[in-house]
């Protein structure tokens, strides 16, 4: 809607962006290339940790973007919440295992055909992974010794897959509950929320992967994203979306911080409404 007022060529601040909308900061490079290093090197388990909206789910995309062809299927598990018995189901099936036989979807027969298709991949040279999102909550469901085990299939004395365990900063203190996990898990890289400068570089590289030729957000505009976001992608993405609507409503030609702020006490009004 307001792309040709701002003279856009696509919308800057989508929650899912490619490689060219990516904000190559040194925390988010760095994490990437940890995640991919586990996944090259076949780690049995990789960790990744963050508060909310601080960019896991983008790194979880890019790099099933970026992995070689070899490392497939990638299964990317979004609602853990399930019972460990409809979780290995689960896996089975977004993993390419062959149809269930009777009797069906018993945690038996759900480890057997988890089994079955990692040794299939092996021998094609494939390496499976798999990223679990919310992964903090499988505690809770009882899921983490369950995905534990299937670090035990082997091919060549490496594990058969790569876990990706993605989830905020609790997700740290559940794995190290659980020893026999903890000891499983080859990389650990810890997101946090981005600093002031690296706030004003991530809108600044934003605007210009969408086209811009103008900053659009002024200095006061770009603080008051950082404080009102507390430093965290997710926010900064929604904060600024809607001021670059406001500002297009209102035909304004910069955003201030007047705008940005409204936006937010608009969105914490709605939220107490």
């Amino acid at each position: 809607m307001y792309l040709d007022h701002w003279q856009l060529a696509s919308h800057p601040f989508e929650s899912i962006v490619d490689r060219s909308g990516f904000y190559p900061c040194e925390l988010h490079e760095g994490a990437l290339l940890k995640l991919r290093y586990g996944a090259e090197h076949q780690r049995g388990a990789v960790l990744l940790a963050g508060p909310g909206g601080s960019g896991k789910t983008t790194l979880v995309h890019l790099l099933r973007e970026e992995l070689a062809e070899r490392f497939t299927p990638f299964v990317h598990v979004v609602f853990p919440q399930m019972s460990s018995r409809d979780l290995l189901v689960y896996l089975a099936e977004a993993l390419g295992a062959p149809p269930a036989d009777p009797p069906r979807h018993t945690i038996e027969e759900s480890v057997r055909r988890i089994q079955f298709m990692l040794e299939h991949n092996a021998e094609l040279d494939r390496h499976a992974v798999v990223a679990v999102d919310e992964a903090h909550l499988l505690e809770d469901c009882g899921a983490l010794e369950p995905l534990r085990l299937l670090l035990n299939f082997e091919a060549a004395g490496r594990p058969s897959l790569t876990l990706l365990l993605v989830g905020e900063t609790s997700l740290v203190s559940a794995v190290g509950r659980l020893p026999s996990l903890e000891e499983r898990i080859g990389v650990k890289t810890l997101l946090r929320a981005f600093s002031t400068d690296e706030t004003a570089a991530y809108v600044r590289h934003r605007l210009r992967a969408a086209g811009a030729t103008s900053d659009i957000f002024t200095s006061d505009a770009i603080a008051a994203l950082h404080d009102l976001s507390r430093g965290l992608p997710r926010q900064i993405n929604r904060l600024a979306d809607l001021a670059l609507l406001v500002g297009y409503a209102d035909r304004l030609s910069e955003i201030t911080a007047r705008q940005v702020e409204a936006v937010s006490e608009e969105l914490v009004a709605v939220a107490a409404a």
